[in-house]
């Protein structure tokens, strides 16, 4: 066997090898961006701005509850921000805290008709409602006597809404697939390792020594 066509073997040997490379980078960085990539219900500012302000993806629950009366002084809903799904039941419980407290949705505020009734203070009282198909979409509640002070908080239903992606990065930046990086950064490594090779292959005229069998 002559030494060019070793050397020819060993050109394609190793091409073959940086596209294995290429291919690899590219799989695990869009692996890597399916299990970065998160979202959540694009709040209005009104919910956003409610007490405590945490939030809880409830979804595949079949009941969550949310405490009214939550925070340092009582005055809060806690999930202040929850997502559910059609056919769960919500359950907000007193914890006797803050006063008393109702649940109402804000004029305007969105598909969900939440009406607890006259504010109440008492520990322990509940407002149960099921969520429907009817209610999908985000609806922005409060308590009307704590209203001005930020007892405010929303619900999300269902997978048709307004999302945002909260997997990371400087807000307002543009936002680019974790596929498509995946596949540009392959694509460079194949590209910057195929002229290294030509330029070997060049310099010594397909004489790379063979390999000893």
């Amino acid at each position: 066997m002559s030494t060019d066509d070793v050397s020819r073997r060993a050109f394609i040997r190793t091409a073959g090898g940086a596209a294995a490379t290429g291919v690899a980078t590219a799989t695990a960085g869009t692996a890597a961006g399916q299990e970065e990539a998160a979202v959540e219900p694009d709040w209005p500012s009104g919910v956003t701005s409610g007490n405590v302000g945490s939030y809880e993806d409830a979804r595949g629950q079949d009941e969550v509850t949310v405490s009214v009366g939550a925070g340092d002084q009582g005055l809060a809903f806690d999930s202040t921000q929850l997502w559910v799904d059609p056919g769960t039941t919500i359950i907000w419980e007193w914890t006797g805290n803050g006063g008393a407290h109702n649940v109402q949705t804000v004029e305007d505020g969105g598909a969900a008709a939440l009406d607890s009734g006259d504010p109440v203070g008492e520990e322990g009282a509940t407002y149960e409602y099921e969520a429907t198909e009817e209610d999908v979409g985000i609806t922005h509640y409060h308590c009307v006597p704590h209203t001005a002070v930020g007892m405010h908080a929303g619900i999300a239903v269902g997978e048709d809404i307004p999302t945002v992606d909260v997997s990371g990065g400087s807000s307002g930046a543009v936002f680019v697939p974790q596929g498509a990086r995946a596949l540009g950064i392959a694509t460079f490594i194949a590209m910057v390792s195929t002229l290294g090779l030509a330029f070997v292959f060049m310099k010594y005229g397909g004489t790379i020594p063979a390999e000893e069998t």
